[in-house]
């Protein structure tokens, strides 16, 4: 979904912000849960094997977009032309695939934390309303609401992670390495859908005007998101141990045996509901990328309406299945485990294979072409001077000599 404007709708910075702040949300609600179930103590293992992972498709997709004359996305659209449309269309049906656990997961949670009491069938209707909100805007201001999720992210979670500190006993994480590898492929199996950073990074990406140093600001600030789910998971699991598989929503009960709650209140559902607006942002996140693809598809910068028939039918989907959330989950990661690995970790081994064939070849000894190409321009845009004749020299010298 290439940009129609001159300037780059997104920054590097945006990007390292959306990567360290808005990426990690989402893995702090069901899955160290589900990671405490297959791993156990050794949790930590697979959520690292899932990263390195996650970062070598990230390497591969900055450096496509290093030697990238263009924005990558625009360089796709001028490459294969109106067969553009199909890839476009294509993800938009699996952005709205990978749409549907996060807006199960968060519609159990917002009913779990902001109600004491039963909800009501459409209590969860008016995120759907911010959805198609920010649906609507452009990717420039999806670009900024990361750097409004720096505050909302860092100030509550490192609040919780304080708060949770007081009754945690990391003694609960060893001894490490203790069960077979068996288990840790399991747990990476059945969390794959909850990395899917590059997929999500990648129209920002794509939409990036390269320069020097954008890559370090990304990499580095998905390696501080990264940074920040590995803490949270060694928290929980030394807080819960053996218990820790019942232990869902993680990030709104990891601090509620804090000493001082009992005097001074809940007050870390303060910070419960600060993450709850960056959660918001992250599971919106995949209908916003839908929106946008099918409008690149029609050819439109109209989007009301797609935007509000694709939460339409996300908001149906969520309100008739949520019965049915052990099944859909077990499908995702049973059954289509695979769909996810190749619609997910595909798009930037062929950019960055695109990248390789298009760069330029030079042979040993003998400048970049295009540097050459520029040297030889230079050089004829230079003024010439035309030789001094004999006669010129004469009348210069007499005058020297004369004074006049």
């Amino acid at each position: 979904m290439p940009t129609s404007n001159a300037k780059s709708p997104v920054v590097s910075r945006q990007i390292a912000f959306f990567a360290a702040f808005i990426l990690p949300i989402y893995k702090l609600v069901e899955m160290p849960s589900v990671l405490s179930r297959f791993a156990e103590g050794d949790l930590l293992l697979p959520a690292i094997l899932q990263y390195v992972l996650q970062a070598a498709l990230l390497i591969a997709l900055l450096y496509a977009a290093s030697v990238s004359e263009k924005p990558l996305l625009i360089r796709l659209q001028e490459t294969f032309g109106k067969w553009t449309v199909v890839f476009y269309l294509v993800y938009a049906v699996f952005f709205l695939f990978t749409a549907a656990l996060p807006l199960l997961d968060a519609e159990k949670l917002v009913y779990a934390v902001f109600y004491d009491t039963a909800p009501t069938l459409f209590s969860f209707a008016a995120f759907f309303l911010f959805s198609a909100f920010v649906c609507v805007k452009g990717l420039k201001t999806l670009a900024r609401s990361a750097d409004l999720c720096l505050f909302l992210f860092v100030i509550p979670f490192l609040s919780l992670i304080v708060m949770s500190l007081f009754e945690a006993d990391a003694t609960n994480l060893l001894p490490i390495f203790e069960h077979k590898f068996g288990r840790t492929a399991s747990a990476i199996r059945y969390t794959t859908p909850y990395f899917l950073d590059v997929l999500m990074l990648l129209p920002l990406i794509g939409n990036l005007e390269y320069k020097k140093g954008d890559g370090v600001k990304i990499s580095l600030g998905y390696a501080l998101g990264a940074g920040f789910v590995f803490l949270f998971l060694g928290v929980f699991y030394s807080l819960y141990s053996t218990i820790a598989p019942r232990e869902h929503y993680a990030f709104t009960k990891i601090a509620q045996y804090f000493p001082a709650l009992s005097i001074i209140g809940r007050v870390d559902l303060l910070f419960v509901y600060m993450l709850c607006i960056v959660l918001f942002f992250s599971v919106s996140t995949p209908l916003f990328y839908s929106v946008e693809l099918i409008a690149n598809s029609l050819g439109t910068k109209r989007k009301t309406l797609i935007s509000a028939l694709v939460n339409g039918a996300a908001f149906i989907f969520t309100l008739f299945f949520n019965q049915y959330y052990n099944s859909i989950y077990a499908l995702f990661c049973e059954k289509l485990t695979v769909v996810f690995w190749i619609f997910a970790y595909l798009p930037p081994l062929l950019f960055l294979l695109y990248a390789w064939k298009g760069k330029p070849k030079t042979t040993k000894g003998e400048k970049n072409p295009s540097a050459q190409k520029q040297k030889s321009t230079t050089e004829k845009s230079k003024p010439t001077s035309k030789p001094m004749t004999n006669k010129t020299s004469k009348k210069r010298e007499d005058f020297y000599a004369t004074g006049s």
